[in-house]
């Protein structure tokens, strides 16, 4: 182990809501905590919040910021800069910097979420949290009464435009196959949504905000609001080399009621380990998997103190 790679207690990858409430709770037990990421990348960043305790209304972007700072006070410091790779190194672990440096961490909080699969059309990232969602869950009330349509073929589009009837005025499901138990696909046939089978979305119009989307045949629909729900795409690469547990469908990472991976020092929290997509729930995982990553720092410690 090369001495004048920096060491560290506990390293948070990730600088979502989860990783910043576990940034905070371990930098409070007095151990070091680097926390490596974008912000900028945070699922909410471009998000309005009305369902988190105590801040009615919030922005993503005002909850991240906030939680910078609040991180930052109890001695936590941040880079700016993504992980390329883990590898377990002596009873510790050894990261390796998009710049070309390297860092040793004693304990690893995964708090990076996950990717949305995006559609990769003209206006969906301009449009982002004006009208363009990638989740009926976390947006759905800010939709009541308007015209939406939701994209994706899954049992989880089906289940977002399900949903969406109790808050929009009318709901199109826009999928090129349907993919889907037989049980909803029914569910989906007696309800009020309006289906368009085989079509794609080529592109999402507006100036403001989403004002209509257009689909390969050339026709447009006039909504207010598009929910892409086509999936997660799971930022898995750095666990899977170290023999973390994924779920059957390698989307997210297994772990206990403390946060703890099958990896000893190798703990989760927030998007990646699993649904619901919510605040409130990778801040109450990002709370646990900090305090529990500090003390696991601290018990490798304690004998070279002795």
């Amino acid at each position: 182990m090369n001495p004048q790679t920096p060491h560290v207690d506990v390293v948070v990858i990730g600088t979502g809501p989860a990783g910043l409430q576990a940034a905070i709770h371990a930098a409070r037990r007095k151990v070091s905590v680097l926390v490596l990421g974008r912000q900028s990348g945070s699922s909410i960043y471009h998000h309005h919040v009305e369902n988190y305790c105590c801040l009615f209304p919030t922005t993503g972007e005002d909850i991240l910021a906030n939680g910078r700072r609040q991180a930052a006070h109890f001695g936590a410091v941040f880079r700016d800069e993504e992980v390329l790779s883990i590898a377990a190194d002596n009873g510790r672990f050894r990261l390796r910097l998009e710049g070309g440096g390297e860092v040793v961490a004693k304990a690893i909080v995964l708090a990076t979420g996950t990717a949305r699969r995006s559609l990769g059309v003209e206006g969906e990232k301009r449009l982002l949290g004006r009208g363009v969602s990638y989740c009926v869950e976390c947006d759905c009330n800010f939709f009541r009464g308007a015209e939406v349509a939701v994209v994706g073929g899954g049992s989880a589009a089906v289940h977002g435009a399900l949903a969406m009837l109790d808050y929009a005025r009318k709901v199109h499901l826009v999928f090129e196959t349907l993919e889907t138990a037989p049980a909803l696909a029914e569910e989906l046939r007696r309800s009020a949504v309006v289906q368009h089978p085989g079509r794609r979305v080529t592109a999402i119009l507006g100036e403001e905000a989403v004002e209509a989307i257009q689909l390969d045949d050339g026709s447009r629909l006039s909504v207010q609001g598009v929910f892409i729900e086509l999936g997660a795409r799971g930022v898995l690469e750095l666990a899977a080399p170290l023999g973390v547990l994924l779920d059957d469908e390698m989307k997210h990472i297994q772990t206990n009621r403390r946060m703890e991976t099958n990896v000893p020092g190798i703990y989760a929290a927030g998007d990646i380990t699993g649904p619901p997509w919510q605040v409130a729930k990778a801040v109450g995982e990002g709370c646990v998997a900090g305090l529990e990553a500090a003390a696991y720092a601290r018990r490798l410690a304690a004998p070279e103190a002795a």
